[in-house]
């Protein structure tokens, strides 16, 4: 949910130079069945609500190993079909990792698959980099798994063999190119539609939400017990929608309302960076060194300043480093959403000081672009939450409205809303609220001033499931759990292990 896109970091290393189990490396191969990586178990009677045509997805048992780089850890391959309503189409090959249980007999809950939003980002890497930030009550009661997306990562991937321009590599290119914007946008769908066409409409979130129950059913767990963020808490809600009766233990942080629409979404999204960037800014301003000024508004008048000088005249430094108004903008946004408020303190100051290296740190600027960003586009597109389909004329008409809810961010945002005109697949996920009836307990976290989800989203899905808990953090920021409260950590490892939710109503400051 949050631009710029992420990278994969060095998934490739521990999965091998294709992936691990993985004999066939072209990302056009749809029918990645590695020999000997997978067999199928007879079905039985777990099985008996599986349609017949699935069952034989359903039966795997998938040949877990120590991982090469990392033996701490057990890889495998799950095959899933390409086309749900044609498996005899092909399979499709799903990258999986665990961290086995530390605990046994009544201490084992399960399985606990995640999912760290994007869409587009790694679940392997969120895994590997993170394993340890779970308690150790959390990880003596599950094996800990990541799957990585179909499209995205070390799955079967979506490749659309080019480099993303440098225009939509953070989907907010602003006003004044939306006409550039737009052109680019049609440039990667192009390419993909030429390169990746065949697997681009099986992509979408509905795919992906029946990809984890047969990973569930694969695990050997009756129920999905799941942690997802961001994208993650869309994912989730999409499953439980789909298998209410298969739900288990279900952490959702950082929600996003699956009940709004493209432009919805993206003009409430410019509010939340608008409403951290004031938090930002009134923390600065009690702060002698403040390098954007000494009140709300002051520092907004200066980032403004900012942004239109470098618009007029890039700072270039160095043989490859040009920083724009986007530069800019790309960089606060990340700052906000870590948040990094020191570190991006620190940008802005050098930046008025002519200076680049600290914004181009943020900015992580010496990464090279993944092919795998592009399933940012093609998982998006197949949502009409999170994929916007205004033409130039109408993203022009709307930025006025734009800059009234965001000052500083609403131009930058409303240059994405013609990401997906030109993208060659129709949405197949319509708005809608998910009540996931007669699911258990579904905990929902919500951050009061997180930019990239905001907090009324997780308000309103808590809202719309059956039985939806909200778990609010008084706190800055994109998501809560792992991210220094106790209170929050509490709250959630105590649901997770013993299936106790919080106090209706609790707000941890």
């Amino acid at each position: 949910m949050n631009p710029p896109r992420r990278r994969l970091h060095g998934v490739v290393a521990v999965l091998g130079s294709c992936g691990l189990l993985l004999t066939a490396c072209a990302a056009g191969d749809l029918h990645q069945t590695p020999a000997g990586a997978v067999t199928t178990a007879p079905a039985t009677a777990a099985l008996t609500a599986v349609p017949a045509e699935l069952a034989r997805y359903y039966g795997q048992r998938p040949g877990w190993r120590a991982c090469d780089a990392v033996p701490s850890f057990q890889c495998a391959t799950i095959k899933v079909p390409l086309d749900y309503d044609r498996p005899q189409a092909g399979d499709i090959t799903l990258a999986a990792i665990r961290r086995p249980a530390t605990g046994s007999g009544a201490a084992r809950v399960g399985s606990l698959q995640m999912n760290p939003g994007g869409p587009g980002s790694s679940a392997i890497t969120y895994l590997l980099d993170n394993a340890g930030s779970f308690s150790p009550a959390v990880r003596a009661a599950y094996d800990l798994v990541a799957v990585d997306p179909r499209g995205v990562g070390a799955s079967t991937v979506v490749d659309c063999a080019t480099d993303t321009p440098a225009s939509v590599q953070d989907p907010g290119a602003r006003k004044a190119d939306i006409d550039a914007s737009a052109a680019a946008y049609a440039q990667v769908a192009a390419e993909c539609a030429r390169h990746a066409g065949r697997l681009l409409p099986h992509v979408g979130t509905v795919d992906a939400a029946r990809d984890m129950d047969v990973v569930r059913a694969v695990l050997g767990d009756e129920r999905l017990h799941y942690v997802g963020f961001s994208y993650g808490t869309y994912l989730g809600a999409t499953y439980a929608g789909l298998f209410p009766s298969r739900v288990g233990r279900m952490v959702l942080d950082g929600a996003v309302d699956p009940a709004l629409d493209g432009y919805a979404f993206t003009i409430e999204q410019a509010q939340g960076y608008q409403t951290a960037w004031k938090s930002f800014a009134a923390d600065c301003a009690t702060r002698p060194d403040c390098p954007v000024g000494h009140s709300v508004q002051e520092a907004g008048r200066t980032l403004n300043g900012l942004v239109a000088r470098l618009d007029r005249t890039p700072l270039r430094q160095g043989k490859d480093t040009t920083v724009t108004g986007d530069s800019v903008l790309g960089a606060v946004v990340l700052g906000l959403r870590a948040p990094a408020w020191e570190t991006l303190r620190a940008a802005l100051a050098e930046l008025l000081a002519g200076q680049t290296a600290a914004v181009q740190a943020l900015l992580g600027g010496d990464e090279e672009t993944d092919p795998g960003d592009q399933s940012y586009y093609a998982v998006s597109c197949l949502s009409s939450t999170l994929g916007t389909w205004s033409t130039v004329a109408q993203a022009q008409a709307a930025l006025p409205e734009f800059r009234r809810v965001a000052p500083q961010f609403g131009e930058y945002y409303a240059g994405t809303l013609p990401m997906c005109t030109r993208w060659p697949v129709r949405p197949n996920q319509a708005p809608g609220r998910i009540t996931a009836a007669g699911a258990p307990p579904v905990l929902v976290v919500g951050t009061l001033r997180d930019p990239a989800t905001p907090y009324p989203w997780a308000q309103a899905l808590a809202g719309q499931f059956s039985s939806g808990r909200l778990l609010t953090w008084d706190g800055d920021g994109h998501t809560a759990y792992h991210r220094g409260s106790v209170c929050i950590e509490s709250a959630v490892d105590g649901y997770l292990t013993r299936g106790h939710l919080p106090p209706a109503g609790t707000v941890c400051l």
